[in-house]
């Protein structure tokens, strides 16, 4: 070893001290933070089950703070001395490469760990990664080790297995982690803002730059093809559902693939046509980069990447990220751990210098834009995206210069391309490119190392992208009538992904199966335009499927019992509806509902052959309160008094017709045995999710209609198959254009039914607009509902990319 390299390991070894006896000179301070916040919580008045809680915590706390103190201590001096080495914590980046049973135990402290290293990186990210550089040109690697102290995730696991073997519990964290979060992150930060500093003071690299880290003279790596996951294509495969080859013996027309399938629709058909113009670009210009493209496809073959679990995603190596979402961060014991589960139907390895230069830009974009969040607040969004956009060009020379194959290239410039236009999209605030340019560098990582992200539409990456875009490209582009909550998701799905730079299309799928949660939540409960429709929509759903099960069951009970048509009419039409609306207002067993069954059974009493001189004087005695009661169902119900009156007139002729009846009358026992089935008829329902309602039997809903949420009714001609299809593929947050009621405005869809046969659009006003499926559809085929979007986000980059370079080729290679 030479002199200048001893030199620089000595550095690097007195650099790593002075962290970690920040870090040490800071534990007292914290431990008396958190007695303090332990005890203050323990004063605040709560519910007896809450305070419990506390007290337990409070004396768990002082029987462990000091032997969690003393853990941690230990730890870190042990880990500076002799390394961290693999976490006691059991990480999921540690387990093997095929699936096995991960522990709810060991779910949750990886979980609460991802938490705390997460929170820790938002305030130290930017000072981690003028560390980090220093260190590996100190020590000369390409990067730190996975279990190095100075990496965020070791400390947290640190933290986290001293936590637990003082005794403490996770209830504990839970509450005190408001507090723990802060301190760790103000710490960490100091330690890292003090290693940087002794640093500097060094002479080691006052300014941290991207471009020494580029060596042309490096080996370069030879790339390699994955196994891919199930049979090798024939040689008639086609990529992705399209042929990735040029001319007429090439790829199939238009008219053959709709042919061999069902017609997509317009979104899904243009898709499919810009990626067969990109194949057969790729084709002409980087053969291997097309050759090496065999997609998923939905309709058919090789399946997309499934959705990904919250444990299935392995420890970030450079500032993990969260999972936690809006559905539990763990579920019940046996979860299983999907590494290499979600893999890529085709990859391939990037070389080296690549993979280390797109870290490198990353940090370079992550640190600048934290930076603008931070210190130049000055800066407002538009003039922070110009700067990350001006800063994104450049570096896609570096990593041009870095790239070893022709392939690489062509992805750089290809992935390039399409961000340049999704930022230039003005329909997207400002504010929320900015957190899109950020993903600009994952993404090329995909690219990359899965082929296929430039051959199939429905790629997670993708459709993430096209997801989260759809959601704010409505029309208009203020940030406030976006929602600071939808804007703080976007945040932290980009977050995420940063974290996790290893995992390929598994944390894009994971990502966007979480984001579609949040957006169902953030509809019915944060969202205040959307929230009251929502909640309407719902009682409208709940009611007409107990008024579809009302029916059935009344259909059964009245199948072998001699009952006049315009009375059976009324139950099945009218009076099915009243029991399901009393039956959701007032409960299945209030007065008022047993008040309606009564009625019916009445009703059918009423209306059977009276042949006795009593009876008949049975009936006119009980008439006028039997109407009573139906006129006051039938107002519940929502129907006018014309309605009403109409009913009232036919059931009338059925009640007459009963006193010239000729046949037998309704036994006593088998009326008895009708008013037993009438008050345990929720019993006999079947289950709201069975599937097994017949939706054949859904009437005209303009009866609900109220304030603040409209019922479409009419309009348009019977859809056909392929507009049903679309309207089936509507996704909750995506804007578009209605025309009803003499109004034009944008509405956004914010709720789909249980099976998707309610349809809920909400305009910015809050106006709810309720559509059931056939109705949509018609009002999709006679273009009175017209999407913002006529294709997805990354389908219409991809189309301005495909512009460009038919004007200039050579830049795929430059």
């Amino acid at each position: 070893m030479t002199a200048a390299d001893a030199r620089s390991q000595a550095l690097a070894s007195q650099a790593r001290r002075v962290h970690t006896e920040v870090l040490l000179r800071g534990l007292p301070a914290m431990v008396a933070v958190l007695t303090t916040a332990v005890q203050d919580q323990l004063a605040q008045p709560a519910e007896h089950s809450l305070q419990m809680a506390r007290r337990d915590a409070f004396e768990a706390w002082q029987r462990s703070s000091t032997p969690w103190h003393a853990r941690l201590g230990k730890s870190l001096r042990h880990a500076y001395h002799h390394g961290a080495g693999d976490s006691r914590s059991a990480s999921l980046s540690s387990r093997p490469q095929n699936l096995t049973l991960v522990s709810d135990d060991t779910i949750e402290r990886e979980i609460i760990a991802s938490r705390l290293a997460l929170a820790m990186m938002d305030k130290a990210s930017w000072e981690f990664s003028d560390l980090r550089n220093r260190m590996q040109s100190l020590e000369r690697v390409d990067d730190l080790p996975q279990q190095d102290l100075l990496r965020a995730q070791v400390l947290s696991r640190l933290v986290l297995d001293a936590w637990f073997e003082a005794g403490l519990s996770s209830s504990v964290w839970q509450m005190l982690q408001r507090w723990l979060h802060h301190e760790f992150s103000q710490l960490l930060n100091e330690a890292y803002h003090e290693a940087n500093h002794w640093l500097i003071q060094q002479g080691v690299m006052p300014e941290v730059d991207l471009r020494p880290f580029i060596r042309r003279n490096a080996p370069a790596g030879a790339m390699t093809q994955a196994a891919p996951l199930g049979p090798a294509p024939g040689p008639g495969h086609v990529h992705g559902g399209i042929a990735p080859q040029a001319g007429p013996a090439g790829h199939a027309s238009a008219a053959a693939a709709q042919a061999a399938g069902p017609v997509g629709t317009p979104a899904s058909q243009s898709a499919q046509q810009v990626m067969a113009q990109l194949q057969r670009v790729l084709a002409r210009h980087v053969p291997e980069l097309a050759q090496q493209a065999p997609a998923p496809t939905r309709s058919g073959g090789m399946p997309a990447a499934g959705p990904a679990t919250r444990s299935g995603l392995p420890a970030a190596p450079a500032g993990p990220g969260t999972m936690s979402g809006y559905a539990g961060a763990a579920g019940p014991a046996g979860h299983v751990n999907p590494q290499g589960q979600f893999g890529s139907p085709s990859t391939r390895t990037g070389s080296p210098r690549l993979s280390a230069a797109i870290n490198h830009a990353q940090e370079a974009v992550q640190r600048r834009a934290d930076k603008v969040a931070t210190v130049d607040q000055q800066l407002t969004a538009p003039q922070a995206l110009d700067e990350i956009r001006q800063r994104n060009q450049a570096l896609k020379q570096v990593l041009k210069n870095a790239a070893d194959t022709p392939a690489e290239r062509a992805t750089i410039e290809l992935v390039a391309l399409l961000f340049q236009a999704i930022l230039q999209e003005e329909r997207i605030p400002p504010a929320i490119r900015v957190w899109f340019a950020r993903l600009q560098m994952p993404v090329l990582r995909v690219a990359v190392s899965e082929p296929d992200f430039f051959a199939a539409d429905d790629h997670p990456a993708r459709r993430l992208i096209d997801r989260m875009g759809s959601c704010v490209m409505g029309f208009s582009t203020s940030t406030a009538e976006i929602g600071d909550a939808l804007e703080r998701e976007i945040k932290r799905v980009v977050q995420v992904v940063e974290a996790y730079p290893d995992t390929g299309r598994r944390v894009f799928q994971t990502v966007l199966t979480e984001f579609e949660k949040f957006l169902d939540h953030y509809f019915e409960q944060e969202n205040e335009v959307s929230k009251k429709g929502v909640s309407l929509a719902q009682q409208v759903e709940q009611r007409e499927t107990l008024a579809i099960q009302y029916t059935i069951e009344l259909r059964k009970m009245l199948s072998e019992v001699p009952v006049q048509d315009g009375v059976r009419d009324f139950l099945f039409q009218v009076w099915a509806d009243v029991l399901a609306v009393t039956g959701v207002r007032y409960g299945p067993q209030a007065e008022q509902t047993k008040a309606m069954k009564r009625a019916a059974a009445d009703l059918i009493w009423s209306a059977s052959a009276k042949v006795s001189r009593e009876d008949r004087a049975e009936v006119i005695r009980r008439l006028p309160p039997l109407l009573k009661t139906l006129r006051d169902g039938m107002g519940h119900a929502g129907l006018t008094h014309e309605r009403q009156d109409e009913h009232i007139r036919s059931l009338n002729n059925a009640l007459a017709a009963a006193f010239t009846a000729k046949t037998a009358a309704i036994p006593r026992e088998r009326l008895d045995d009708l008013m037993s089935q009438l008050e345990t008829l929720e019993a006999m329902l079947p289950s709201p999710d069975s599937g097994e309602i017949n939706e054949t039997l859904v009437r005209d809903l303009s009866s609900h209609e109220c304030e603040g949420l409209e019922v479409v009714a009419e309009g348009g001609a019977a859809p056909t198959t392929a507009m049903l299809a679309w309207a089936r593929e509507l996704q909750v947050g995506s804007w578009y254009m209605l025309d009803y009621r003499g109004r034009v405005e944008p509405v956004q869809l914010v709720w789909r039914g249980l099976r998707h046969h309610l349809i809920l659009f909400v305009s910015p006003q809050g106006r709810g607009v309720l559509f059931q499926l056939s109705r949509l559809a018609a009002f999709l085929q006679a273009g009175l509902m017209l999407p913002a979007q006529d294709e997805s986000l990354t389908v219409k980059a991809t189309r301005n990319a495909l512009a460009k370079l038919e004007v200039d080729p050579t830049r795929l290679l430059a």
